[in-house]
This record gives C-alpha cells, structure tokens and sequence, in this order.
C-alpha cells in the first residue's frame, strides 16, 4: 500500500466527516425517502437518489435534510417513487420520479415550499388515518 501525503490524508478526512455528517439525523426537519426496492432500481431510484445528494450539497440544503432509503413501496407501475416530509406541508409521494423531477421536487417542493400536484400518486397511511 503507498503511502498517503498530509495533504491526501486531509482531503480524506473531509470527505469522511462530510458523509459522517450527510447521515446523521438530529436536528434536520426535512425528509427525502427513496424507494429503493428492486421495482425502483430497475427504473431508475439509484440516479434519482444520487440526484437528491448532489442537489442538497449544492443548494447548502444536505445539513437539515435526511435521505434515506426504503424498501419497495407497493406502487411498482410508479418507480421511482420518493416520499417528501416538509414540516407545516403534508407528507406525500411523488412517482416517476426521474432526475429532473427530483431536482424539481428540490426546488419546487423544499425550497418554494409549493406541492408537484400533477406527480403525487398518494399520501401516507398516517396521514389518512389522521
């Protein structure tokens, strides 16, 4: 194994705590669920996530956002499908959500604070039992 520079060893560093902090929780309001079934990667979630990551980085967003990943949603004929929880805005999820929906979902839904009403394919149970 070759040896690392100071430097390389800094820059290692900071790409650690960055992802370190990218997937601690406490104290972020927003969530980001991708479905990350096998349905959902087969059409595309993995790009999609990817999307969402490199999105919040850029808009100084990734420090109150968690992303996580679930499992398959049970809405297969709508992958990739994302569930976006906003506080004071109704928790929803959108489908066929490609990388541009998701960058639209960023900048429409989190940042505008507006709902994508012609992609949302359903709301959680919690909120219907509510």
């Amino acid at each position: 194994m070759a040896k690392m520079s100071l430097e390389e060893l800094r820059k290692l560093r900071g790409n650690v705590q960055s992802e370190l902090q990218r997937r601690e929780t406490d104290g972020k309001s927003i969530q980001i669920i991708v479905g990350m079934g096998t349905c959902g990667i087969a059409a595309g979630a993995k790009a999609t996530l990817d999307t969402f990551v490199k999105i919040l980085e850029e808009k100084n967003l990734a420090g109150n956002t968690i992303i996580r990943q679930a499992g398959c949603m049970g809405l297969c004929t709508n992958e990739p499908t994302v569930e976006v929880i906003v506080p004071e805005m109704p928790a929803v999820i959108y489908g066929n959500v490609d990388t541009s929906v998701a960058t639209e979902i960023v900048n429409t839904h989190i940042i505008g604070k507006k709902l994508l009403d012609k992609k949302i394919i359903d709301r959680p149970s919690i909120d219907i039992t509510k």
